[in-house]
């Protein structure tokens, strides 16, 4: 009895399966096209929140946000009525009451995806770079393509697309070139320890005010940075707009073609880095007696020693050479 009662048991759990199927068919297929209609409701709030902020740079990633919170939000609600329609005993609760039991474990299992996730609200609602922006991350510098809540995309300045995680970018510091319509450029000229430095800062001036692209106010200036070995440093600083990238390589290219034109028509030089290397007596006597000396340290009270060129010590490099020779003839002589 009891071999033949499990086959029929099996056959009857079955046949009972199928038939609640059947029964909850229609139900199934109402609860998809429900869903289908939330879902694609949902994409069409999104798509209506960012054509109205389109058209205003300054609420264009707040659209982004706004829209995806709507998309999510009506699909969402899709889901607990498809679910209602399908088991008629489902509450929200039930899933709210599910969800918060498994939060824990999906948080640790996606951990920097969620991470990522916030960033990128953050990002988007705090703006501080927007769609079309010029940045500057790290190694990595472009036009911002894309903000999504997961990744930002730039495009670089030689074609190429670099997706960066947004928490990398909510964490680090960010460089935006084109926050403000105007972008300062600067760039250090040298010349010679000879030259006027008064004069060669107008000529600098000159040359700059004459390029089209430079902006008079802010008026560019022409400051006095350092000593160098063998220039005087001077930073010419100019403002420019916009302040892309393309009109800065620009802009800088006819500045600086400018400048060295005009310094070399009038007479200023742009030494080549050069070096003094001074000669001094090392003999037992003068080590050390800085008053015989020369070596770039002050002779204090005495004075000072003049310095010495190559062929003045050669010279008298000769000069002890053939006395000595000539002191040796005479000992000779005087054997003979």
């Amino acid at each position: 009895m009891q071999p033949e009662s499990s086959p029929l048991t099996a056959l009857g759990k079955i046949q009972t399966m199928y038939n609640s199927l059947i029964l909850m068919l229609p139900n199934i297929v109402l609860a998809v096209i429900v869903f289908g209609i939330f879902f694609f409701a949902g994409r069409g709030i999104r798509s209506a929140v960012r054509r109205l902020t389109r058209r205003h740079r300054q609420a264009r990633n707040l659209g982004l946000v706004l829209g995806r919170l709507a998309q999510g939000t009506t699909i969402l609600v899709g889901l607990f009525v498809a679910l209602s329609i399908i088991i008629p005993t489902f509450q929200a609760g039930d899933l709210v009451q599910l969800l918060g039991i498994s939060g824990v474990a999906i948080g640790f299992a996606f951990r920097d995806i969620l991470q990522n996730f916030l960033a990128g609200i953050l990002i988007l609602l705090t703006e501080p770079f927007q769609i079309d922006d010029q940045i500057v991350f790290k190694d990595f510098e472009g036009t911002v393509e894309n903000i999504e809540t997961r990744a930002t995309t730039i495009r670089t300045y030689d074609g190429r697309r670099i997706v960066i995680p947004n928490a990398e970018l909510f964490t680090n510091s960010v460089t935006v070139n084109t926050a403000f319509d105007n972008r300062r450029l600067e760039y250090d000229i040298g010349i010679g320890y000879g030259d006027n430095i008064e004069q060669a800062k107008q000529l600098i001036l000159e040359a700059i005010a004459s390029v089209d692209e430079v902006l008079q106010n802010p008026a560019p200036d022409a400051l006095v940075i350092g000593l160098a070995e063998s220039t005087v440093n001077i930073r010419a600083r100019w403002w420019i707009h916009p302040p892309t990238r393309s009109d800065a390589l620009d802009t800088q290219d006819r500045v600086l073609m400018a400048i060295k034109n005009t310094l070399t028509s009038n007479g200023i030089d742009m030494p080549f880095p050069t070096q003094q290397v001074l000669f001094h007596d090392q003999t037992e006597e003068t080590d050390g007696d800085r008053t015989h000396q020369r070596e770039g340290w002050p002779a204090g009270k005495n004075a000072i020693p003049q310095a010495r060129s190559i062929s003045s010590s050669l010279g008298k490099l000769a000069k002890i050479r053939s006395q000595q020779n000539g002191s040796e003839t005479q000992r000779t002589d005087q054997k003979q």
